[in-house]
């Protein structure tokens, strides 16, 4: 068995993860991730029987969930792993920008990302993010990213789930997963109708009302 979470929209309209308990299968396939994410799934209908929920990963039976998955996506013309892996500052070295040139998976797993100390900012647009609000700059291009990937009617799609899943995340791991961030945009359609075209100003404003960390 495996606990994985799911994010939700709560009754006073905050996003929220759920801890699941599931069938977990053994294995590094895309099968097996796959049969994975199926179990989670079921998981997740058996303990919310009005729950609609979406696999946000390439691991996803949906289209949807498919292009959603941050290798997936592109900010400024750049897939979204490299925005985000090619934007961290480190105590001795970064922003390394040419990772904006590279494979998602080859900008992820660049060697310097781990020789240069400790994280201590992210710097994009000529704007320094801090580490704190923990998931605010990942959301923040994420979330410019589905804007800029997705077809209106897409993005609307969205509003048809109310529960988010990725079963590559796993929180003892990372803070940072998709499905929390598809849920964001899930509670922006709920309260604008759209994906509103924030500032970084106006994006913190909103994460500290609707975010439970």
């Amino acid at each position: 068995m495996a606990v994985r979470p799911a994010f939700c929209i709560s009754p006073n309209q905050q996003v929220i993860a759920k801890q699941i308990e599931f069938q977990w299968i053994s294995g590094l396939s895309f099968q097996q991730k796959q049969k994975n994410a199926d179990s989670l799934q079921n998981a997740v209908k058996q303990a919310f029987p009005d729950a609609s929920p979406l696999e946000i990963s390439t691991k996803s039976r949906n289209e949807l969930g498919i292009k959603l998955s941050a290798f997936n996506l592109k900010y400024q013309g750049y897939p979204l792993e490299c925005v985000y892996q090619s934007s961290k500052v480190f105590q001795h070295g970064g922003a390394f920008k040419d990772l904006l040139q590279k494979q998602p998976r080859e900008a992820k797993s660049d060697k310097r990302l781990k020789e240069s100390g400790e994280l201590i900012a992210f710097y994009h647009d000529g704007i320094t993010w801090a580490l704190e609000p923990k998931t605010a700059f990942f959301d923040f291009i994420y979330i410019s990213a589905v804007r800029e990937s997705l077809k209106p009617d897409e993005i609307q799609q969205i509003a048809e789930y109310n529960c988010f899943t990725d079963i590559e995340f796993n929180p003892e791991n990372g803070i940072n997963t998709q499905a929390r961030t598809v849920a964001e945009i899930r509670l922006m359609l709920e309260l604008y109708d759209r994906i509103p075209d924030f500032n970084r100003k106006e994006f913190l404003v909103f994460y500290q009302n609707y975010i439970a960390d």
